[in-house]
């Protein structure tokens, strides 16, 4: 990285990236940071500085920065508005018992970006370029990572690219601006994991085939929201989707994967199809189930197997994953004609044994705990 003066001149910048450094003038202080480390919220307070970089059609990418956390100025007529040419990622920075600060599968969030930019015909951006963004903004932003000792506490992480051309015409912007902004982040939960309740919905869609289901964009997440809507109209925490074509298989509990939990010790999962988001805590936990010996299914499921099984008593937990909660256990399942209580819990009650011990799994091993045999974590500071 380098520092730069405002009266500089713009720069074409090469792969990976190179960020200039302009350190904003009025910092939060100690005093105030630490209050907001204190009882971090999620998604609430941000820190002092931002990364920023822009591309152009003729240019390529270009001007990549850390710079002071602010206001983006973008035209009335800029395509986002519009035509909701936008993608984002969302991951955590964790700062382990040494001191240091580490991010989880970062590659894996590169990758779906890169993804979810093609499927949005935005620009491509390298995983280098990608981690390097991530790096940049966490070096000169460290004192807002909370401690190690301040329990399930990180620095949320949030990349985003967004169409700026100020045109109306419906094509592939010819100007994008690509960001990086953060966030400190407490446990999802206060009081530890809770079962919530989930409305089952087969009126309400988030994805069909062949559209954007599988790419992390804006439109997906504004398309569950008329279900969590419904969910809560009928007294639930969370909406749970079916397909587009028979309203029957299961998708997506709001923007989260499930995960099923068998009697025999099987943990299934709905496989990926298209219209669901191939979350990087679903494929961590895959793993992570089969070392702790549960074979592990990726296929359709239906709505009817959830319910027979939940019945019979053949399905004992069911849980959701996602990187803002970890896991999240499901205690409850309600839908037009029914009501279920999942396994020997209800929803005011504890966590089943196969999702607590996946869930402090993961935590372990994000937070250095436990070693990481498998490479999965990228020092950024």
């Amino acid at each position: 990285m380098r520092r730069v003066t405002g009266d500089q001149q713009a720069t074409v910048v090469t792969e990976p990236w190179d960020f200039a450094v302009e350190l904003r003038p009025d910092p939060a202080s100690a005093e105030q940071r630490k209050a907001v480390l204190a009882k971090p919220a999620f998604g609430q307070s941000f820190t002092d500085h931002m990364v920023v970089a822009n591309w152009s059609l003729d240019r390529g990418w270009h001007d990549a920065k850390v710079t002071a956390y602010a206001p983006l100025s973008v035209s009335p007529a800029a395509a986002v508005l519009h035509y909701s040419q936008e993608i984002f990622e969302g991951l955590k920075a964790y700062r382990h018992a040494d001191g240091s600060v580490w991010a989880f599968r970062p590659d894996r969030n590169a990758a779906r970006f890169a993804t979810s930019a093609q499927r949005l015909a935005l620009p491509h951006v390298t995983e280098e370029s990608f981690v390097a963004a991530l790096r940049a903004l966490v070096t000169v932003d460290e004192a807002w990572v909370p401690s190690a000792d301040d329990g399930e506490t990180s620095l949320y992480l949030r990349p985003y690219m967004i169409a700026t051309e100020a045109a109306l015409s419906v094509r592939p912007a010819q100007e994008v601006l690509f960001g990086v902004i953060a966030s400190p982040s407490g446990p999802y939960f206060d009081t530890g994991p809770k079962p919530v309740s989930i409305w089952l919905t087969t009126s309400t869609i988030r994805a069909t085939p062949g559209g954007t289901g599988a790419a992390k964009c804006g439109g997906n997440y504004a398309a569950s929201l008329a279900g969590m809507a419904e969910a809560v109209a009928n007294g639930c925490e969370q909406v749970a989707f079916v397909d587009a074509v028979e309203h029957k298989w299961l998708e997506e509990i709001g923007s989260m994967n499930m995960f099923f939990v068998f009697a025999d010790g099987r943990i299934a999962t709905p496989e990926l199809s298209g219209t669901i988001l191939e979350g990087v805590t679903r494929a961590s936990v895959l793993e992570l189930a089969a070392d702790l010996g549960h074979p592990v299914e990726e296929r359709r499921i239906a709505a009817d197997e959830w319910l027979d099984g939940v019945r019979s008593g053949e399905i004992t937990e069911v849980f959701a994953s996602g990187t803002a909660a970890v896991i999240t256990p499901i205690g409850r399942v309600a839908w037009p004609d029914g009501d279920l209580t999942i396994g020997d819990h209800s929803v005011d009650y504890g966590v089943g044994p196969v999702t607590s011990k996946i869930r402090s799994t993961l935590l372990d091993l994000q937070y250095g705990r436990i070693p990481d045999t498998r490479g999965w974590l990228t020092r950024l500071a």
